[in-house]
């Protein structure tokens, strides 16, 4: 089906991703329509390896070469230069390319399988909650034909992304890799894109991660008047109020939190919910995606 210009869903350890053949311009237009999402919007390409990945670049450093041999397959996305085999809709017109090897058995052995650069953002609606079950998929985007279904995802939410394209080095996306362990390899890394540069990396609208029920941050999540409709409390250490309905409970740390963070807003969705009061998470460098992904999905929409 890939190689037929098909779109599949298929799992990282991160979230599922909706997957087409990344040299292909008439399939990974297919992921834009079936998304909505807009064409300013970059999609990260999977390969099975650095050496693949070296493959699409215009130019791969001697630093891109040392982060790819420390952390894949895993959790971090590459921002490179783009080379020629990738067409420039991946990249949303840009000059750059947005590259990862996954760390799921599942998705490799599909990548060495298709024996292709697969294009694959999350396998939901644009703006809305990542799945991290094929259930997930399965409810948000009936229309993918096929689903490849490896379980829950391990680590629960995005990678973190990297752009190697400026100097010195720019955290695009916070994410699943901790930037402590990035820090100890790019000491001279900065936060955040640069001002006014044009979005290299998925992830950096206003409003993403949203789930259909509208959201509310309070260190104080009892004290929080959520208004009218059913209300579901997503807490860390707080109790809820009195008389509370619908209370998922996360880990204390960010890993766990994470991890399990989108399929508890899943779950609140599932129960009816109009609003999710959320426990603030602290503040601090190990809670940044966490930190993101929330801020992100409360923003309302335009």
């Amino acid at each position: 089906m890939l190689r037929a210009g098909e779109v599949v869903a298929f799992p990282t350890e991160t979230v599922y991703g909706l997957g087409a053949d990344a040299t292909s311009e008439a399939a990974v237009r297919r992921i834009y329509e079936i998304k909505g999402r807009p064409p300013s919007n970059p999609l990260i390409v999977h390969v099975p390896d650095a050496r693949a990945g070296q493959a699409l670049a215009m130019v791969w450093s001697d630093q891109a070469e040392a982060l790819a041999q420390r952390f894949w397959p895993g959790p971090l996305t590459l921002v490179v230069p783009r080379g020629a085999r990738i067409p420039a809709v991946v990249s949303a017109g840009l000059p750059t390319l947005a590259l990862r090897v996954p760390a799921h058995p599942v998705a490799l052995r599909l990548l060495q399988a298709v024996d292709r650069p697969l294009a694959a953002p999350s396998a939901n609606r644009s703006e809305h909650l990542s799945p991290t079950r094929a259930e997930h998929v399965r409810q948000g985007l009936p229309e993918v034909p096929l689903i490849l279904d490896g379980g829950p995802c391990r680590l629960g939410i995005e990678s973190t992304v990297v752009s190697l394209c400026t100097c010195p080095p720019r955290l695009l996306r916070p994410g699943a890799l901790p930037l402590r362990l990035l820090r100890a390899c790019l000491p001279e890394l900065q936060l955040g894109p640069e001002p006014g540069a044009p979005a290299a990396s998925p992830g950096l609208s206003p409003r993403h991660y949203a789930p259909r029920a509208r959201l509310l941050l309070s260190a104080e999540p009892a004290a929080v008047d959520p208004g009218p409709g059913p209300v579901g409390y997503l807490l860390r250490t707080t109790s809820p109020p009195r008389g509370a309905g619908r209370v998922e409970r996360l880990p204390e740390d960010p890993e766990g939190y994470a991890a399990d963070l989108y399929a508890a807003l899943h779950r609140l969705d599932e129960a009816g919910v109009h609003t999710v009061v959320v426990e603030s998470p602290p503040e601090g460098e190990a809670w940044m995606a966490v930190r993101d992904r929330l801020g992100r999905a409360c923003s309302r929409a335009p």
